[in-house]
């Protein structure tokens, strides 16, 4: 099969051994296997001074080269600081008749509280962080449940990595909306991603991103210091109709966007899923049919 691919969905092909957590307190979360860095939850919150703030306004997810050594997603600072690996905000948040910037990370935070659940068995592992979108008086208004699952080798890749939100207004109706530029959930790659080398894939019969709605697949090739790096951005069926992906930016970042209105006592669950491969996407239709057997 071509690079690899399990288009059964019904395998997996461990590339690392068993997968474990290693927490460092405050500051992230790593899932590793034999000592190798797989992905790393960045969510440490300190106000200690500007710089700190800035660098941990809000956590998000680096995912590391196959040797485990260094992320091959982007942290703070660089082009556009507020993008930051995989992560999710959007820039005109409507709450109690103000608007609330959750994108560029104005006029308050994202703060982790806490980790309600932790669990690794072979080749997968999963968590969830518990997450207070904060207003500029640093209370929160939405509470985000925002949960991964990392499982080695999945359709030949070197990792899925599944996204789950679930977000919940705790002191009013919520709006959530902007544009695809500037809110969604999106991926990152590191700054000093070759802009010259980048390049996307979508779905047979998509000539043009913009404008498309609810493709079920985005990709992009991206390269860091000569080695190529593929992600594979799965929309699943059960998320807000009218998404439409933006995808075309040489520096990298990409992701789907919708806007959607959730009101108190209600929640807003999202599902997405980033397959990471060393190399060379493979094409159009196996890719379709990775997104067929992931199944969400």
């Amino acid at each position: 099969m071509k690079h690899g691919f399990l288009l059964s969905g019904l395998a997996v092909m461990p590339v690392f051994g068993a997968l474990e957590f290693k927490d460092e307190k405050g500051k992230h979360l790593d899932v590793i296997s034999d000592g190798k860095v797989l992905v790393r939850y960045m969510y440490e919150y300190d106000t200690t001074d500007k710089t700190t703030h800035h660098n941990t306004y809000k956590p998000y997810l680096h995912v590391f080269d196959k040797e485990g050594e260094k992320p091959i997603t982007k942290g703070p600072g660089g082009q556009f600081t507020h993008h930051r690996g995989i992560f999710i905000g959007w820039s005109k948040i409507g709450f109690d008749g103000k608007k609330f910037d959750r994108w560029h990370m104005k006029g308050g935070d994202i703060v982790h509280q806490k980790f309600s659940k932790q669990e690794a068995k072979g080749n997968a592992a999963s968590f969830t962080s518990v997450i207070h979108w904060m207003d500029g008086d640093g209370k929160a208004f939405i509470e985000e449940e925002r949960s991964f699952t990392v499982t080695a080798g999945a359709h030949g890749g070197r990792a899925l990595i599944d996204f789950q939100s679930k977000l919940t207004p705790v002191r009013g109706d919520v709006q959530l909306k902007g544009d695809p530029e500037h809110a969604g959930i999106q991926y990152r790659p590191a700054n000093e991603v070759d802009k010259k080398l980048t390049k996307y894939v979508f779905p047979k019969g998509v000539e043009k991103v913009k404008g498309t709605k609810d493709m079920p697949w985005a990709a992009e090739n991206y390269t860091l210091a000569g080695k190529q790096y593929g992600v594979v951005h799965l929309n699943s069926k059960s998320n807000p109709k009218g998404t439409v992906h933006s995808a075309y930016r040489d520096y990298g970042r990409f992701g789907a966007f919708f806007e959607k209105d959730v009101k108190q006592g209600e929640s807003l669950t999202v599902n997405y899923g980033f397959l990471i491969v060393d190399g060379e996407l493979p094409g159009q239709d196996d890719i379709q049919k990775v997104w067929e057997a992931w199944g969400k």
